[in-house]
């Protein structure tokens, strides 16, 4: 586990990065924390993969089935983000070790331990086919051995790499060679029993220590995995059968996953499977991962607003003051007086005209500002999933992203000024980012991404500044207008008035926004609201969460989940598709409530939750 180095993006989508995990093929892993306090793997996709927009269709499909895999022996999938500039997947934390790292530090594992293994990987496999799903790519490296058991991961990722697309040029081989089925590596279609053949091999590798087709290079085990038989005889009777069954040749002959389990037969209960050994591992591990999550975060620099609107209830110096502020609410609520003066309230809600301001920034189309760069050329937009971030392309395929509002500041060395507004670059080591605050919101900036990764820009600071002098010139003329019923223009902080949430969820004591499209009420707890775009709600079937349905919103179908932490906090968040944007995709509206030393039932916590929804609700543009 090694700490982000300097100015490395601190968040995935609503996911806060805390360190990194390690790196493979397909991508980059990091530790991250959800909304809710989960701790989560999200793996951030190779940029190699995250150009070709046929694997980001193949990614997005991939993943709405990976979310309908549920079981004990799986690492669910949290939340995932297909279209973004970097994409990338969450799935549940699993604090142990690979197989890979146990056997190469413990060495094999015993007979019993490697038939809990067995039974584990079988059901994961059982779970995911299932679902539809092939893994395609199940080796020493995707099964995670936590404390009560092994966890089955990136199952359906694999498939999304294949297509059309460059990997044949950047010498990535799709798969593990010593690990893969004879019809994977002879490039045939493949069935569930191809990962039933990976299954074989990986027993093989726990119980002797060694893969029984790797050869000296990548070819030499593809070769052995097609046309050698393994030798089997340090395995166990009962073992030595089970991996036999597993690796024959024709798939047709293979067991299935159920079989296997019946082949297996009871096995005791256990409470650690694993030696003494790889028990220890996964505590140093969980040690680790507790080390980093209790270091606190490096401070954002932001901009503590004062309470956005309405009346607002302000607890000072032990007694709760009323703090009128305007927003049209027509009142203030009744409070007890204090002889500790207010803070001083807001003195208006008007829009604020700037071109540069939230408001003007907030339903700016970012795809729509960049069309050419002086001194790199004509830009063509690529992807633009998120209301405040694109993607361009320039003519020789390199790549610029272009933020507007988005939710982090700036953390890079100040360098004078840009337009009249401070200028901030964060010269690293494979990209450099050039960036400014948003008028009356210096958590919020507009910023350009250049990177200098092979193949891109030589000097990105001069190109990152150049596109973003561009950029803020352009936002000072530019009048492009949002889809009709388009959540980009409207103010989350402005959908539900201060007065209204007191009413629903108690004394509110600040409201905040966070980026130009999501706000925070504190009270008893937090409110969240988020307008966003993304992949189009579902019903989960995340068994971290106690309960997940719809509920009927006043005429439109929400999804929600809840979870108890303890008898004090529960959280309870409730998604809808406002406006439909393609068959997968659309503007979606998420309403979170996380209470905080409360005595309510997570039914109550989603009632009002809901009641909060319909109080935004009438302030949304007809979809």
């Amino acid at each position: 586990m090694e700490p982000l180095g300097p100015g490395e993006p601190a968040r995935a989508g609503r996911y806060r990065l805390l360190a990194a995990l390690g790196a493979g093929g397909m991508g980059r892993v990091l530790l991250g924390v959800a909304p809710d306090g989960r701790l989560a793997a999200v793996k951030q996709v190779h940029r190699q993969f995250a150009h070709d927009p046929g694997f980001r269709e193949r990614f997005r499909r991939e993943i709405e089935v990976s979310r309908l895999v549920s079981g004990a022996y799986t690492a669910a999938v949290m939340d995932a983000e297909p279209f973004a500039p970097t994409p990338w997947l969450a799935s549940v934390f699993v604090p142990g070790p690979s197989l890979q790292e146990a056997v190469d530090a413990t060495g094999p594992l015993p007979p019993a331990a490697v038939r809990h293994l067995a039974a584990g990987l079988a059901s994961a496999l059982a779970g995911i086919h299932r679902a539809g799903l092939v893994h395609r790519d199940l080796k020493p490296g995707n099964v995670l051995l936590a404390e009560d058991g092994p966890r089955v991961i990136d199952f359906g990722i694999a498939r999304a790499a294949e297509g059309d697309t460059d990997l044949t040029h950047t010498g990535v081989i799709l798969g593990s060679p010593a690990f893969m089925s004879p019809e994977q590596a002879d490039g045939r279609p493949l069935t569930p029993a191809s990962d039933v053949f990976s299954l074989g091999a990986l027993l093989v590798l726990a119980a002797t220590g060694r893969s029984p087709f790797a050869g000296a290079s990548a070819p030499q085990s593809l070769y052995n995995v097609v046309h050698t038989h393994p030798d089997l005889r340090a395995l166990p009777p009962d073992l030595r059968a089970l991996a036999e069954a597993c690796l024959v040749k024709d798939p047709a002959r293979r067991p299935a996953p159920a079989r296997l389990l019946e082949l297996l037969g009871p096995l005791p209960p256990v409470q650690r499977p694993w030696p003494p050994a790889v028990h220890a591992l996964i505590a140093r591990r969980q040690a680790e991962v507790a080390a980093v999550v209790a270091k606190p975060p490096k401070p954002r620099r932001r901009l503590r607003v004062a309470l956005a609107a309405g009346a607002a209830v302000v607890v000072l110096g032990g007694t709760i003051t009323a703090v009128t502020l305007p927003n049209g609410d027509g009142g203030a609520t009744a409070a007890p007086a204090s002889s500790t003066p207010p803070p001083p309230a807001a003195t208006t809600s008007a829009p604020n005209p700037d071109p540069l301001g939230p408001d003007k920034l907030r339903g700016a189309d970012p795809c729509a500002v960049l069309p050419s760069v002086p001194g790199t050329g004509k830009l063509t937009p690529k992807i633009g999933v998120h209301f405040f971030a694109c993607t361009y392309e320039t003519a020789q395929g390199k790549w610029l992203e272009l933020t507007i509002g988005g939710p982090v500041a700036a953390n890079g060395t100040p360098a004078g000024d840009l337009d009249g507004r401070p200028l901030s670059v964060e010269d690293e080591a494979t990209r450099c980012t050039a960036s400014v605050p948003v008028v009356d919101r210096p958590a919020a900036t507009i910023g350009v991404e250049a990177s200098d990764a092979a193949g891109a820009f030589d000097k990105p600071c001069d190109v990152a500044k150049a596109a973003l002098g561009e950029a803020v010139k352009r936002l000072r003329t530019l009048n492009s207008a949002p889809p009709p019923g388009s959540l980009a223009p409207v103010d989350p902080c402005g959908l539900v008035t201060t007065a209204a949430a007191q009413r629903i969820v108690g004394p509110v004591t600040k409201v905040e926004p966070d980026g130009l499209h999501e706000c925070h009420w504190q009270a008893g707890g937090e409110v969240t609201l988020t307008l966003e775009r993304g992949t189009r709600p579902f019903v989960s079937k995340d068994s971290y969460y106690d309960s997940a349905g719809t509920v009927d919103l006043g005429g439109v179908t929400a999804f929600y989940t809840t979870k108890r932490f303890n008898p004090a906090k529960v959280l309870c968040s409730l998604s809808w598709a406002h406006r439909p944007i393609d068959e997968g995709t659309s503007e979606n509206v998420t309403v979170a409530y996380s209470t905080s030393a409360s005595s309510l039932s997570p039914e109550e916590t989603c009632r009002q939750t809901q009641d909060f929804a319909k109080a935004a609700r009438p302030g949304l543009p007809k979809p």
